[in-house]
């Protein structure tokens, strides 16, 4: 038995997905771009796709413009709101991911920006306080602020902050890649000028997702050349990648209630088990608080001895898939815990569930840590 409980870095294609891509990789190859049969099939289905991810999240099809993955979707957000909004201050939080963070580092080394940072507590918590003082004191920001944290899943609340960052005047961007196509989004309240998407993180192919640009907010190009994407991202189009983009979405809102309640209930299982056969185990950030963080994601911090060495290769070992944190920054210690200030020298693992993993699974994993604990202290 293989167990896979790190969805938070990347998620099992749903087969469904598969059967609405296959076609697009062996039928309709055309480029869309060309003026002919095969290539207006492509453009068709691109322009379906689009309207279908639209109407899921209450947009206009002119708001989503297909990238990569979150990660262009994140720089293209920020460097437009630089370069043609004239943004010279940038605030954000110190657990984004390296996507936003890595980008803003560059734009205030070069002198672009000034960066703030929103002052947070130990549990990863923002002070929109301190959020509310930095716009008041700083005309024309960007705020920057994810909806869910990667690592120890704290939600933050994208709502209110987008209602403060309009009495502000402020532009508003949410990486939402961890909880798209896991909470619904609807865009025409939700107070943001963009949002980032990958379709990985919800059971889609990996190299596609998209940025949402609200209607009257100028992009910048980040990719030149030809006329894709209404001449705002160049490059043939990832067809079949689109393809498999709007159904991962389309079928994650069929039942994404029904998916929540279940995953929650492992995620609560998981908690129960290392609470009671694991006895020094703590939880990072709001991870194990059902309403503060999100249900994919639980980040354990469990005790340390000279025996137990490194966890997630005796986990792996024994076919048990975590990480330790993002998956984008293996080998290095989690920006993330060092900003709340949790201890980096005990063992912490981020487990990350989907609809695809059963009780069974959560069992067997405890079991096994449980196992090593004890062979430790006989």
């Amino acid at each position: 038995m293989r167990i896979y409980l790190d969805n938070a870095a990347t998620t099992q294609l749903d087969n469904e997905v598969f059967k609405a891509i296959t076609p697009y990789l062996l039928e309709f190859y055309g480029n869309p771009s060309s003026h002919h049969a095969h290539g207006r099939e492509a453009k068709v289905a691109i322009d379906g796709a689009r309207a279908t991810i639209a109407d899921l999240l209450n947009a206009s099809p002119n708001e989503i413009v297909f990238t990569s993955g979150g990660t262009e979707a994140d720089n293209t957000a920020i460097l437009s709101s630089v370069r043609s909004h004239q943004i010279k201050h940038v605030i954000t939080t110190p657990f984004e991911h390296h996507a936003v963070l890595h980008t803003l580092e560059v734009l205030k080394n070069n002198g672009e920006i000034k960066l703030s940072f929103i002052n947070t507590d130990n549990r990863g918590n923002l002070d929109i306080n301190h959020l509310d003082d930095l716009l008041r004191d700083n005309k024309q920001s960007l705020v920057s602020v994810m909806h869910a944290n990667n690592e120890i899943g704290n939600l933050n609340n994208i709502e209110l902050i987008g209602e403060i960052c309009k009495s502000r005047g402020a532009l508003f961007h949410s990486d939402t890649v961890q909880t798209m196509g896991h909470y619904r989004h609807d865009l025409s309240k939700l107070k943001t000028h963009f949002i980032a998407a990958s379709a990985h993180k919800f059971h889609g192919p990996k190299g596609v997702g998209f940025l949402y640009c609200r209607d009257g907010v100028q992009l910048s190009q980040l990719l030149h050349g030809g006329a894709q994407e209404r001449k705002l991202r160049a490059g043939t189009e990832n067809i079949h990648g689109i393809i498999g983009l709007a159904k991962a979405l389309e079928v994650a809102y069929s039942d994404i209630d029904g998916h929540r309640v279940y995953i929650q209930s492992l995620k609560n299982r998981m908690i129960a088990k290392l609470q009671e056969q694991i006895g020094d185990v703590q939880f990072n950030g709001n991870s194990a608080i059902a309403d503060k963080s999100l249900y994919t994601v639980l980040n354990a911090s469990l005790p340390v001895s000279y025996a137990t060495g490194d966890l997630l290769t005796y986990l792996d070992q024994h076919n048990i898939s975590v990480s330790g944190g993002s998956a984008c920054s293996t080998g290095s210690v989690s920006h993330v815990l060092k900003a709340i200030g949790a201890d980096t020298s005990r063992n912490n693992i981020r487990f990350s569930f989907s609809k695809f993993n059963t009780a069974e699974e959560i069992d067997y994993t405890v079991e096994r840590l449980s196992a090593l604990y004890k062979a430790v202290a006989a």
